[in-house]
């Protein structure tokens, strides 16, 4: 018997909240790819990505039952995954690298076309940028949060948050440059 999808996720969301260990165990198995897909974004190493996604599911299983069907239920647990990544920042919060907003001013502002980038590369470059500058990136890039409801979330002002993601994306200009280069070189010869 095949089950379509909406019928699957509403009947795992039911077994979830009555605390059914096999309804979670099929939840976390059904979204756990894809939730991994989110933290991957927000951590340094897949190490610390599994962390986040553990951490993560165990907030989902604790807090099923305010769920209230407003909206998509994977949204809602991407929104968890999301919040998980910023408090284990949070934790770790021994790495930032705030940059004086006017150090920002005087750098030269433009855009890069990452149009012949490919995903994997992508994620690995945003995963070498330090933490604060990751964190910030993926929020207002990613996310789509406003600079301000990133400081408030953070505990940053908003000119921290824009001197960050600006940082962050001259740093990823210039790692795709050379990169580029690289791959260039290499089909030369």
């Amino acid at each position: 018997m095949n089950l379509d999808h909406t019928y699957t996720i509403d009947s795992l969301l039911e077994g979830c909240r009555r605390g059914d260990r096999k309804a979670q165990e099929s939840l976390y198995k059904t979204l756990a790819s894809r939730m991994m897909g989110v933290c991957m974004r927000y951590a340094k190493d897949t190490y610390e990505a599994e962390d986040v996604l553990q951490m993560g599911f165990v907030k989902v299983f604790q807090k099923i039952s305010e769920f209230r069907g407003e909206g998509s239920f994977e949204g809602w647990i991407r929104r968890i995954m999301v919040n998980t990544a910023i408090e284990s920042y949070r934790k770790n919060l021994r790495n930032l690298n705030l940059v004086d907003i006017d150090e920002v001013y005087d750098q030269p502002q433009s855009t890069f076309d990452m149009s012949g980038l490919e995903l994997k590369d992508l994620l690995k470059l945003v995963q070498q940028l330090s933490n604060g500058y990751r964190l910030v990136f993926n929020m207002y890039v990613i996310e789509g949060y406003s600079h301000k409801e990133i400081a408030t979330q953070l505990g940053i002002t908003e000119g921290a948050s824009k001197s960050q993601l600006s940082r962050a994306r001259a740093i990823l200009k210039e790692k795709i440059i050379k990169m580029e280069g690289l791959n260039y070189a290499s089909h030369i010869g």
